[in-house]
């Protein structure tokens, strides 16, 4: 059986990228791809806002700021070098009540301090830009926008299938095991051999980073599902672009905002409530085993002890067309339950710390033959390419030019230190 320099497990965005990046620095390199599932980017790429980030809510400094300012640019030059669809469209986060300003205020801080243009605009700017809008005051962020991830995965898959590499597909990984050198990965499409390993597995990433015997290991996934609804096409008028509250401070989610999507619709959401399996798309889906992991889980019990009122209105939100309406409001008064159908539903994959907090960041462990993705949260899709060019910067590198694999430098890649970009 031959053996791979690299083996990515996760056929998701992030998976993707990374071997793109590869494909791209290393062309000598022998590289495949493991999914679980039957096809590529089928949970967490496929299934979320579609929304191109622009960085502004995030703590300055943070992989999340900085991946996803590079992110953006990268992804842009890639969609239009590929004929993916995507629209630089702008968004307005909206004050809808006095008492939200002064978080109004920190959230331009933050942008301010990412180098991301945002604008204070007052009710009269807003209503120019989306005039079923209630709002005292607003950010207007031009450089955020909306693409089509599902085909920014496809296109990802078709360039590094051309450069001759395996993204093989029904292989559940069930165990990793360290060999002299490399790692054998046991999945239920045989046995391959790598000798390094990038775990890009999503909800699954803590149970991977189990697996390949990392140290320090101190989060484990919990899955959040959010529910989207989306206005009926009569009644896409009402939100322009994208309109994002001003999240509550002490909740750590966003809120229910509008996103036009690149193919016209208009979706409403998402919520944010406990899912109760790992890929429980409905609230009917229960994994037991999962479900009792959760529950038990030191992390969750603190968590839920602190949100618990919180977490039981997005739960009836969740349960009642009525109350996600009514929450709704909130940002367009005039929407009416006649407005909106159910539409489809993700699941966020969130690592969440034994005290009860969410690991805020974008976090990459590693061990002397594993590279552990634990946490790639939002905007992981949006900063998938430059994620993809950290790991193969700061992660596999070294390894690599021990393994004596050649490296093209007239490929360098967006963001590393000894290119123009």
């Amino acid at each position: 059986m031959s053996t791979y320099d690299v083996a990515i497990i996760g056929g998701g965005i992030v998976g993707l990228a990374t071997a793109y990046r590869l494909t791209e620095q290393y062309p000598d390199l022998s590289l495949t791809v493991l999914e679980k599932e039957g096809q590529l980017a089928a949970h967490q790429t496929s299934h979320n806002s579609g929304v191109i980030h622009s960085g502004v809510f995030y703590e300055p400094g943070s992989l999340k700021a900085e991946n996803c300012r590079e992110g953006k640019r990268a992804l842009v030059k890639f969609c239009e070098q590929e004929g993916v669809d995507y629209e630089m469209c702008g968004k307005v986060v909206v004050a809808a009540e006095a008492h939200e300003l002064p978080e109004l205020d920190r959230i331009q801080k933050k942008g301010v301090a990412n180098r991301v243009e945002c604008t204070r605009i007052g009710a009269e700017r807003l209503h120019e830009l989306e005039p079923h809008v209630r709002g005292v005051e607003a950010l207007h962020v031009p450089g955020a926008g909306i693409v089509d991830y599902h085909g920014v995965a496809q296109a990802l898959a078709d360039r590094i299938r051309e450069h001759g590499h395996t993204l093989r597909t029904g292989a559940a990984v069930r165990d990793l095991h360290p060999e002299p050198k490399g790692v054998a990965i046991e999945s239920t499409a045989g046995t391959t051999r790598a000798r390094h390993v990038v775990n890009c597995a999503g909800l699954y990433a803590d149970r991977v980073a189990e697996m390949s015997g990392q140290e320090g290991l101190d989060v484990q996934i919990v899955p959040f599902r959010g529910e989207y609804y989306e206005l009926v096409p009569e009644r896409r008028s009402l939100c322009r672009n994208l309109i994002y509250p001003v999240p509550d401070p002490n909740f750590p989610f966003l809120g229910v905002h509008f996103t036009r999507m690149v193919d016209g619709r208009v979706e409403c959401g998402p919520s944010a409530v406990l899912a109760f399996a790992r890929e429980g798309y409905r609230l009917g889906d229960v994994h037991w085993d999962e479900l009792r992991e959760i529950l038990t889980y030191p992390g969750f019990q603190r968590l839920a002890a602190k949100h618990w009122r919180k977490g039981v209105r997005e739960l009836l939100q969740s349960i009642s067309k009525g109350m996600y309406v009514r929450a709704a409001r909130h940002l367009i008064p005039e929407l009416q339950m006649d407005d909106v159908v159910a539409g489809r539903a993700g699941v966020r994959a969130q690592a969440l710390h034994p005290d009860g907090s969410l690991e805020d960041d974008f976090l990459i462990m590693e061990t002397d033959r594993v590279v552990n993705v634990i946490n790639a949260a939002s905007p992981a899709a949006t900063s998938a390419l430059n994620i993809g060019s950290l790991i193969v910067q700061k992660h596999l590198a070294d390894r690599l030019r021990q393994l004596q694999v050649p490296s093209d430098r007239n490929g360098a890649l967006e963001g590393d230190p000894s290119s123009d970009a």
